[in-house]
């Protein structure tokens, strides 16, 4: 405080004003951000009769945690569904790094016949909607035997990641001096040693998200997982989430359903928190070189 006391005070009295009016809206538009989040929470530790009774209310004179016992009972129960999310997640983020991060590093430091023409294509399949390919998916996961699993999930959830993954990675890279590659090769380094031991260390953040991204899409995924999954033991968090709100006989258990959403945001709230001063510096990757 004082360090920004300090400098607030060497600046002219129109860059002080502007500095404060940016901090006031920073701070307006972190509480629309922040209050969802507090709301849902606090929510989710009111008493039934109270969540049913008000449920725009934020806080409560009595704590519970009825409603995170309710959700043992909805289906498999509540931590059946995330561990399914779990092992859906972890599979698509490992499986996208292994995947993206060669494919960034190809595209980024080898040139080959139809470099540019295969890069293209890559990135020409982000714009494809889901939705309209549905049906060729569901085939080919029956001829796999893939329907109605999890690794056929998760081989769905890497397909539709890895296109904007790899552009990440060709971008992280990019930003990596050649200088080392070549001072590398003189010493004798293969090229799987470039890339495990000078490259990945250096564009780390963008690996991280590349990892950030792969796993907030599939944890948060709903539509492939209701039409790909047919097992109730099989659903995830997101399905859970929609047996909740649809309630018995269509009356929603409000408190039920704000442990269920505070259930699934902790993850994504967590990794976001331990990855974020990497989630920043691996989006700006390759922006200057």
């Amino acid at each position: 405080m004082e360090r920004l006391n300090y400098n607030l005070a060497a600046k002219p009295a129109s860059e002080r004003l502007g500095y404060l009016a940016f901090v006031l809206t920073a701070c307006v538009f972190a509480v629309f951000f922040v209050m969802p989040i507090v709301w849902s929470f606090a929510n989710s530790f009111k008493p039934a009769a109270a969540a049913l009774a008000d449920p725009a209310a934020l806080f409560s004179k009595a704590f519970s945690l009825e409603n995170y016992r309710r959700l043992e009972h909805v289906g498999a129960g509540w931590y059946v569904y995330a561990g399914n999310s779990v092992l859906i997640a972890a599979g698509t983020v490992i499986l996208t790094v292994l995947v993206s991060v060669p494919a960034g590093y190809g595209f980024s430091k080898f040139r080959f016949p139809g470099q540019s023409l295969l890069f293209v294509l890559i990135m020409a399949t982000m714009m494809i909607p889901f939705q309209s390919i549905l049906t060729p998916l569901f085939l080919i996961l029956k001829a796999f035997r893939l329907q109605n699993s999890l690794l056929g999930l998760v081989l769905i959830y890497v397909t539709f990641q890895l296109p904007f993954s790899v552009f990440m990675m060709r971008n992280a890279f990019d930003a990596v001096p050649k200088a080392l590659i070549e001072a590398a090769r003189i010493d004798g380094a293969s090229q799987a040693t470039i890339l495990r031991r000078i490259m990945l260390p250096i564009a780390l953040p963008g690996v991280a998200t590349v990892a950030m991204f792969a796993f907030l899409n599939s944890w948060n995924e709903f539509l492939a997982a209701l039409i790909f999954l047919s097992d109730q033991n099989k659903f995830t968090l997101p399905i859970m989430l929609v047996n909740v709100s649809s309630g018995i006989y269509g009356i929603i258990d409000w408190g039920a359903l704000q442990a269920g959403i505070a259930v699934t945001m902790v993850p994504c709230i967590l990794l976001f928190l331990l990855l974020q001063r990497y989630y920043v510096r691996g989006l700006t990757a390759g922006a200057v070189k």
